[in-house]
C-alpha cells in the first residue's frame, strides 16, 4: 500500500515546515488529491492516522479535497474536463486525450499552533 509511504512523506514535509515556520502542532491538514493521482483515499486516511501517531500531527484532522481531471485533446487542441481516463473529448468526440490536471497530490494548507 503506497499510501503509507505518501503519509510518511507528508509527515516529513510537515516537519520541514515546522522547522521553517516555528510551529509545534498541526491541527488540520488539507490535501488536494487529483482523480488521476492513483491514491486510494480510504487507505490514505488509515495510513495518516497510523503514521501521525506520536508526531506533531497526532490527532490532526485530515481533509481531502478532490481535484477533477482535465486533459489536452490532440484532435481539437483544447483542455477539457475528463471524468475518467477513457473519456472522449466533450468538445469534438476525439479519443486522443492526455491527462494534464488531477494527476497529483499536494498539501493545500495546514492549521497549526
Amino acid at each position: 500500500m503506497h499510501e503509507m509511504a505518501l503519509c510518511e512523506s507528508l509527515l516529513d514535509s510537515m516537519r520541514d515546515a515546522a522547522r521553517t515556520h516555528g510551529f509545534d502542532r498541526v491541527k488540520r491538514v488539507r490535501l488536494v488529491v487529483g482523480c488521476f493521482a492513483g491514491v486510494e483515499v480510504e487507505a490514505l486516511r488509515f495510513g495518516f492516522d497510523v503514521v501521525m501517531r506520536g508526531s506533531l500531527a497526532e490527532g490532526a484532522e485530515l481533509e481531502v479535497l478532490d481535484e477533477p481531471g482535465t486533459g489536452w485533446c490532440f484532435d481539437c487542441s483544447q483542455t477539457v474536463d475528463m471524468p475518467d481516463r477513457l473519456s472522449a473529448c466533450p468538445s469534438c468526440g476525439g479519443e486522443r486525450l492526455r491527462p494534464n490536471g488531477g494527476t497529483e497530490m499536494r498539501i493545500k494548507d495546514l492549521e497549526v499552533v
